[in-house]
């Protein structure tokens, strides 16, 4: 079998009552902002009630997606879970990444940034009470060698079982940054071994009967390689959940069982992250952000578009750039950052 699929309706399958009710809820509370959307459009936004009103109806949702995910357990939001001080990064970024005007050079920069604060949030954070000392050369010789010392987060324990599965093709760039923070915040330079999966939703679809296709032959991995590993998801967008939950019930399948399963994502919908952990017991979500609702075509409202292709651009029609294409795509700046992880992916992709 070449391509495995997977529908929405096996995905709502492992929504709880509780979920569905609670998904209900957030669906209904954002009916009343959409409606404000619409006045504010159509006053060239002008209208400050209705700008007024709309900041008031997105401090209800929030909080009532803060309950739900801290009730969850296994849905850790960074601005629902740091201290109020350090929300005003975290909501710029977001801000940013959303606007329309934001150009593609911009849109990876605030990649990059989001995905170096998942990265605090996922794995340093927890260490914060466990350092190391790191021993920094200076360029500076005079009088002698100089040398710094500075105390970073042990994640040593953390990261050193780590495989980056990257869900192309938005997944790419968000997946070399996470194992690129992996190599510097590790004592000896740890490289992530890196799974790539081609995984796409089927756009003919809608958000009810949605289909997710895992092609097989356009893959690279190694199974063996997989078995009892911390495997590490990263992709901008989790709308409905269904490319990990289609992946990872692939490899458990295949007999495959991974140690630990992290998903880190600039910004998740309600719906996809309450999917992801009813069906995957190992799974934890790490989010910088988290929106409410999902419109027809299972876009995140309020969304940002289109992260793959803000990222790397669009394709023409069925000629999909491979991996390599998209690599070179982004440029030597990011190549040359990014020399490690390019090396690895090379070695998985050409053997």
């Amino acid at each position: 079998m070449s391509k495995i699929i997977l529908n929405a309706v096996d995905l709502d399958g492992f929504l709880t009552d509780e979920d569905k009710k609670n998904i209900s809820d957030i669906e209904n509370m954002y009916e009343e902002s959409l409606r404000l959307c619409e006045r504010i459009d159509k006053s060239g936004r002008k209208d400050e009630k209705a700008i007024e009103e709309l900041s008031d109806s997105a401090r209800s949702i929030g909080h009532a997606l803060e309950e739900i995910s801290k009730k969850n357990g296994k849905i850790h939001v960074y601005s629902f879970d740091t201290p109020d001080e350090m929300h005003a990064e975290c909501s710029r970024i977001i801000a940013k990444l959303r606007d329309p005007k934001t150009g593609h050079e911009e849109f990876l920069y605030y990649i990059q940034r989001a995905y170096e604060m998942l990265f605090n949030h996922a794995y340093s954070d927890q260490c914060l009470k466990k350092k190391r000392s790191l021993l920094q050369e200076t360029p500076v010789d005079i009088p002698v060698k100089n040398y710094a010392i500075h105390r970073i987060p042990d994640v040593d324990h953390l990261i050193e079982n780590s495989v980056m599965c990257v869900m192309l093709r938005g997944a790419l760039l968000p997946s070399m940054i996470i194992s690129k923070e992996m190599e510097d915040f590790s004592s000896n330079g740890f490289i992530t071994p890196f799974a790539l999966f081609r995984i796409k939703r089927d756009e003919t679809k809608n958000e009810k009967n949605m289909a997710y296709v895992l092609d097989l032959e356009r893959s690279f991995f190694n199974l063996s390689e997989l078995d009892g590993k911390d495997l590490v998801f990263a992709d901008p967008m989790n709308a409905t959940g269904g490319s990990l939950v289609t992946i990872v019930k692939y490899l458990k399948e295949q007999h495959i069982k991974p140690k630990s399963i992290k998903f880190l994502n600039v910004i998740s919908a309600l719906k996809g992250s309450l999917r992801i952990t009813r069906a995957i017991e190992e799974a934890e979500i790490y989010t910088l952000w988290m929106d409410p609702v999902l419109n027809e075509k299972a876009y995140i409202l309020p969304g940002l578009g289109d992260a793959g292709d803000r990222l790397n651009g669009t394709d023409e029609g069925e000629n999909q750039r491979n991996m390599m294409q998209l690599i070179a795509d982004y440029g030597s700046s990011i190549v040359n950052l990014y020399r490690s992880q390019v090396r690895e992916i090379e070695k998985t992709v050409l053997g």
